[in-house]
């Protein structure tokens, strides 16, 4: 594979944001099917979403007073396991 010069990505780059610029959607866009590997790295995406707003929903519950047992019992597991998971987080 050749080495691509700072022109060629700027002028990629230009490319791809007059595309993002003048798209139209049609109708049925928002239902077309992902490819697999789109849907799983939104998967991943929304896994990683979830992972840190779900340490930032212990942290503050621990903040507040709540016991690892309580955080344990929230999230279906025991306090021990919540603590030794979230404790650097909280």
């Amino acid at each position: 594979m050749t080495r691509r010069s700072i022109e060629d990505i700027k002028a990629r780059a230009d490319e791809f944001a007059d595309a993002f610029e003048n798209y139209d959607p049609k109708p049925g866009d928002q239902d077309a099917p992902l490819s697999p590997t789109m849907a799983v790295k939104l998967a991943a995406w929304r896994r990683d979403t979830a992972e840190k707003e779900l340490a930032e929903a212990v942290r503050a519950a621990r903040e507040q007073g709540l016991s690892w047992r309580k955080v344990g019992e929230a999230i279906g597991t025991s306090g021990e396991a919540a603590r030794q998971r979230y404790s650097a987080s909280a």
